[in-house]
């Protein structure tokens, strides 16, 4: 079903990208200097749809870094989270090793898949 769903969205895109790529293909000056076009070696000619692709996916890299890094306190905290919970899973098992024969056992905790 998820193969399905993803096809389902991935196949009209995927069109969509092709019929645009078909229908933009003239050159276009690209400059990169913000100041003018009388440098020779920041102006250079390119397929419209490539120019158009090219910074979709510019876009879609630097989008991915920013998050990255905006999401490295919670990768952090996540990380001191899983050493405490094995800190305190070690720290059960020594005290139930521990423990003497007459109180009744406690059933070992579940461990998640995470």
């Amino acid at each position: 079903m998820r193969t399905f769903l993803k096809w389902l969205i991935l196949l009209p895109v995927g069109l969509a990208l092709g019929v645009f790529a078909l229908l933009n293909r003239t050159s276009v000056p690209v400059v990169l200097d913000p100041f003018g076009n009388d440098i020779p070696g920041l102006r250079f000619e390119a397929p419209l749809f490539f120019v158009m692709l090219a910074c979709g996916a510019l876009g879609v890299v630097a989008g991915s870094v920013f998050t990255w890094f905006g999401q490295g306190k919670h990768r952090r905290a996540a990380r001191a989270a899983r050493a405490e919970a094995s800190r305190l899973l070690e720290a059960n098992e020594r005290l139930r090793a521990q423990s003497s024969g007459g109180a009744p056992a406690l059933p070992a905790p579940m461990r998640s898949a995470a």
